[in-house]
């Protein structure tokens, strides 16, 4: 199934180019807001499941044309990021783990648009990002145990202005207001047999940037849920963002139409204002993912020469 909310916050599922109001079905679980009704729909799914998909099956849908489609997770407790987490098509060993948290503040509704801030940073990307959705409260989870807390996946987008040519020196650029698109739906984890079979695309004004699949993610999902629940409690409605391949990422600026897309997911789309109108050169900035690969081979050199 393919959660999603839509016009002030009304919980659906998504079905085709179609919304099913589910607003009935889960009044018992909603809360005062978007983020605590989808909660409350995780939380309590399987007991929600059969009334759903009846719904889904045989419940009146509404063109999405129609209706305005919001994030399905509006302001998450917590949004964790993978760090420099893809193999960058090198298919060695992957950078140490780390990882940082986002603010909430940065979601962003498909159809949105990012007012890019006046701070005077170097440049500002597009990352394009796989989503996983919590969906079990949990602490020290074990890689074993990893999947027992997941929900589901949604599509990201990690918008980070950049202050420093030293990556490690720009986190707090990537939590502006907007800086996380995040959508369309959360797809249940059922639907995805595999989760590193999907393909993770994004384009700017029609251009295919990135193109890479969750296969070359360095970090599997286990590891990076066991990484971060060792630190903090999980809780339903947190999202992990698991980072991207870096090969493909350009600057985003000022008229810029943006759209992301993960195989099974759905799509997501938001639009680029500069109220400075600072421009950064077109296209595909290779400079940073020849420095982020040369560092990782490096990296791998030296593992090797350890053995």
């Amino acid at each position: 199934m393919k959660l999603a909310l839509y016009n002030d916050h009304r919980p659906g599922l998504l079905k085709g180019d179609a919304v099913v109001d589910i607003s009935d079905t889960v009044k018992g679980v909603a809360g005062r807001n978007g983020q605590e009704t989808m909660e409350g729909i995780i939380s309590n799914f399987e007991s929600l499941r059969p009334a759903l998909q009846a719904q889904l099956d045989s419940g009146k849908a509404t063109p999405l044309s129609q209706v305005k489609l919001r994030s399905p997770l509006p302001r998450p407790g917590k949004i964790m990021m993978m760090g420099t987490n893809y193999l960058e098509f090198t298919g060695g060993a992957p950078f140490p783990i780390f990882g940082f948290l986002k603010s909430p503040e940065a979601i962003l509704d498909t159809g949105g648009t990012i007012e890019l801030p006046p701070d005077n940073f170097v440049i500002c990307h597009h990352e394009a990002e796989f989503g996983v959705v919590v969906g079990k409260k949990g602490h020290r989870i074990s890689e074993a145990n990893a999947f027992d807390h997941i929900f589901g996946y949604t599509c990201c987008v990690d918008v980070s202005a950049r202050y420093f040519p030293d990556l490690a020196n720009t986190l707090l650029g990537k939590s502006y207001m907007g800086f996380h698109p995040l959508g369309p739906c959360i797809l249940t984890k059922d639907e995805v047999p595999d989760p590193y079979a999907l393909k993770i695309q994004l384009w700017v004004n029609g251009e295919l940037r990135q193109d890479f699949g969750n296969d070359d993610m360095g970090h599997k999902i286990p590891e990076c849920i066991a990484y971060f629940s060792a630190r903090t409690m999980l809780n339903p409605g947190d999202v992990f963002s698991l980072g991207t391949n870096h090969q493909g990422l350009g600057a985003l600026q000022d008229g810029d139409h943006v759209e992301m897309e993960i195989t099974k997911i759905g799509r997501i789309t938001f639009d680029i204002t500069d109220p400075l109108k600072r421009s950064w050169p077109k296209g595909i900035d290779r400079s940073i993912g020849e420095n982020v690969k040369t560092r990782l081979l490096a990296h791998q050199a030296e593992l090797a020469a350890k053995k």
